[in-house]
């Protein structure tokens, strides 16, 4: 009896990313479908950016989790289009980024309502980076890169703590 792809998506939600272990690759929204084609299972997964060295590593913990759930044939492919987004990470992905001391992506709407470019929240130029300890906006972005290609170096200038910021893809 193969399981229903719903079981499936909660086994899924407890594989986690291996670059933050706190979030799970269902919560960061690159799982993007479960079915099954005959007695194949296919699980469709976007990477984070093409060039994601992590993906590798998420695929085989993908396949893990599930072979040792009983699931035998098994088939992840990988999909590129549309581009993974981080409008795909889940309100609870969101928190426990923040709880973990990562600023979670920007979205869309600046807190006073105007929108922000996908240039701006790309480039993390003129953004207010809420601190994920502290809940500052006195902030500053330190360099375009962080701890990973995903993240941002930033600093909170009340508790003096650098954090990664999760940029928007």
């Amino acid at each position: 009896m193969r399981p229903e792809p719903d079981r499936i998506w909660r086994w899924l939600a407890e594989v986690p990313d291996p670059e933050i272990p706190v979030i799970s690759v269902t919560d960061l929204g690159i799982v993007r479908d479960v079915e099954w084609q005959g007695e194949t299972l296919v699980v469709t997964v976007t990477p984070t950016y093409s060039g994601c060295p992590a993906t590798t590593a998420i695929n085989l913990d993908i396949e893990a989790m599930l072979r040792a759930k009983g699931i035998a044939d098994l088939r992840i492919e990988r999909r590129l289009a549309p581009p993974w987004s981080t409008d795909w990470i889940s309100t609870e992905g969101r928190e426990r980024l923040r709880a973990y001391g990562i600023a979670p992506p920007i979205d869309g709407t600046a807190p006073d309502g105007r929108t922000i470019a996908r240039a701006t929240r790309l480039s993390g130029a003129n953004l207010t980076v809420p601190c994920p300890r502290c809940g500052s906006a006195s902030t500053e972005r330190i360099s375009q890169f962080g701890s990973t290609p995903c993240k941002a170096a930033w600093r909170c200038k009340d508790c003096l703590e650098p954090f990664d910021y999760f940029k928007c893809h």
